[in-house]
């Protein structure tokens, strides 16, 4: 693979979620496409959970509403509130969650005050971001990096070289796998037209539900998509061809931050300040404690209204996310570049998306050195 002039190596991207998008919206911009597209377009999985219960001194809001994915990238949501630490650094201040199957509904209610923090891939931290033209969000933290991978038939592609007249799948069209893969055929030489999916390499959007089933019948060789679909399908005999954290420095690279909205950063700096605070100490504990914060995901997984993944999957799924308080700055700004190369977005302007001021505050206090923002915080 030849480097890429943003990337030491040329590399795709990462994150969730819906089907292809019907044919009435080929007419849209680039831009609003992968807005429309990133992580999916259904809406919220449940309605806003009740406060939960908060003891001790009120910081300067109520409540603070939060919103995440149950999926396994975003384990930092699910673990902290799991094991109450975010509340515990929030005191007094209760807790309202929503549960999202999709990245642009999540950043409507962002912009809507439905919440004001939330868990997130980049795709849709970037359009929301350049959308608003950059008003209304920030990000304010890193979250998880990897668990993501193309996964193949063994008996149909044996090697990358053997991807030519194959039907590969990922979650969406404009989704942070979509554009991780295409920007990865483009780096190969494939040709493909990056709307219809057409091309060297038959790219096939299957929402990940559908994945598994599409695999087993053959209506796919393949599919480039995030945990725990991946390991679903080699429970299924597939085989992982490419783990993308190969095609990254220091394999690492972003698929889960934390954005807030502007106008609850500016009133309630505190309340972000202890949810960033519960966040550092959610890693911290994920990291020692591994096993209970496997279960504590899965568990919180099941309690938002999925099914508990089985140990088969689960935990080779669980060992390929790294959780991180580092943002990986440098790695957002090469992923919105990988979508320009896939022909899905123009070059957006995301400069000032990262204010990182309160996460270097909270690791300056815990001892730790402050994380980079890649030319692209807001000082």
């Amino acid at each position: 693979m030849a480097p890429s002039p943003t990337h030491p190596r040329p590399r795709p991207n990462a994150g969730r979620a819906r089907r292809a998008l019907p044919a009435a919206l080929a007419g849209l911009t680039a831009v609003s496409l992968l807005t429309a597209c990133s992580y999916g377009s259904k809406a919220p999985k449940n309605d806003a959970a009740p406060a939960a219960a908060a003891s001790g001194a009120k910081l300067s809001a109520d409540t603070v509403k939060i919103g995440y994915f149950a999926n396994l990238t975003h384990g930092t949501a699910l673990v902290g509130l799991q094991e109450g630490l975010f509340q515990k650094e929030l005191g007094g201040t209760g807790i309202k969650t929503q549960v999202f199957n999709a990245g642009p509904s999540e950043i409507e209610a962002l912009n809507a005050g439905s919440i004001d923090i939330g868990w997130i891939g980049p795709s849709p931290a970037i359009n929301g971001y350049t959308q608003s033209g950059g008003a209304n969000l920030r990000i304010i933290g890193g979250s998880a990096s990897g668990g993501v991978e193309l996964v193949v038939n063994p008996a149909k592609v044996k090697s990358l070289d053997d991807l030519k007249g194959k039907k590969i799948a990922t979650p969406q069209l404009g989704n942070t796998q979509d554009v991780a893969l295409l920007n990865y055929l483009a780096t190969k030489g494939f040709k493909e037209d990056a709307q219809s999916g057409a091309g060297d390499v038959s790219v096939v959007r299957t929402d990940n539900k559908v994945t598994p089933d599409a695999y087993s019948s053959g209506s796919i060789d393949g599919a480039w998509v995030p945990e725990p679909t991946a390991s679903t399908l080699v429970a299924k005999g597939a085989k992982v061809l490419l783990d993308e954290k190969d095609l990254w420095p220091d394999r690492q690279f972003v698929i889960t931050n934390i954005i807030v909205s502007q106008k609850f950063l500016k009133a309630h700096p505190d309340v972000v300040e202890a949810v960033l605070r519960g966040s550092v100490k959610t890693n911290a504990f994920i990291k020692q404690n591994p096993a209970k914060a496997e279960q504590d995901a899965n568990d919180a997984i099941k309690t938002a209204g999925g099914n508990a993944l089985p140990a088969a999957i689960l935990d080779p799924a669980w060992k390929s996310i790294d959780f991180t308080d580092d943002p990986l700055a440098s790695t957002l700004q090469a992923e919105a570049d990988h979508a320009v190369t896939a022909g899905l977005l123009k070059k957006p302007n995301i400069a000032g998306i990262y204010d990182l001021t309160l996460l270097d505050k909270v690791l300056k206090e815990a001892g730790r050195p402050a994380v980079a923002d890649a030319g692209l915080g807001t000082n």
